[in-house]
């Protein structure tokens, strides 16, 4: 069977012009490259991933709606942001857990901007209630945590990322042997992403690769929050 390639250096160009040129007139005159490189890619992106995910769990989505679905809209939410600028200048496309809607969940994710390309897993800013979860799963079973976030293929394509506090939370114990793991605000691994691999035609099996290597630290959180995985 043939690769495919999704994304083009015109998606990049597209975004890189985006960033000049951050208006609506510009952005009506070129809607048809935005059609063509960044939202028909990205549609046909999640669409064929679905199946690959749902190999890797049943319970994370790839919804290639145009609308609500993986792909995050281009357009801004200016209302409450000193900068007005309406587009975004990247590609997000997330695949949530089917609870997602209802509940803080990990979630995967793709990030591509001129700036870089990324990919993510597990949750980031989980509210308070998923918060405490979590910190108390690991010390209910520190390790269930280690062996999660130190699993030979995590460790291979995933760091672990995000905010930390600078002490302890409250109500747990500053000289835990796990303190460090205590103190993240932010449960995610983050894996960069060349250019030459995302425009590649094995991209697709690479980016699969890459979210079953995450499956470890997605199913201790699962687990944490008392979701499937």
């Amino acid at each position: 069977m043939p690769k495919t390639r999704y994304f083009s250096r015109e998606l990049f160009r597209f975004l890189e012009d985006l960033a000049t040129h951050n208006d609506r007139p510009w952005f009506q005159k070129n809607k048809d490259r935005y059609e063509r490189h960044f939202k028909d890619a990205s549609l046909r992106f999640i669409e064929d991933f679905a199946p690959r995910l749902r190999s890797i769990s049943e319970h994370f989505v790839a919804d290639p709606s145009p609308v609500g679905g993986s792909l995050f809209r281009i357009y801004r939410d200016t209302r409450f942001s000193k900068d007005k600028s309406p587009y975004k200048t990247h590609v997000g496309i997330r695949f949530l857990h089917e609870r997602a809607k209802d509940v803080h969940a990990p979630t995967y994710y793709l990030h591509i901007d001129p700036a870089g390309v990324f990919a993510g897993c597990g949750i980031w800013h989980p509210g308070g209630e998923a918060l405490k979860a979590i910190r108390e799963a690991i010390v209910e079973d520190p390790a269930a945590w280690k062996r999660a976030k130190n699993a030979k293929r995590f460790q291979a394509t995933w760091t672990l990322a995000g905010d930390s506090l600078k002490r302890a939370p409250r109500g747990f114990d500053p000289e835990h042997p796990l303190v460090d793991d205590l103190r993240r605000k932010d449960f995610i691994g983050t894996s960069k992403i060349t250019k030459k691999v995302l425009l590649g035609p094995d991209f697709m099996d690479q980016f699969t690769r890459m979210c079953r290597d995450g499956a470890s630290l997605q199913r201790f959180l699962c687990s944490a929050l008392g979701l499937a995985y």
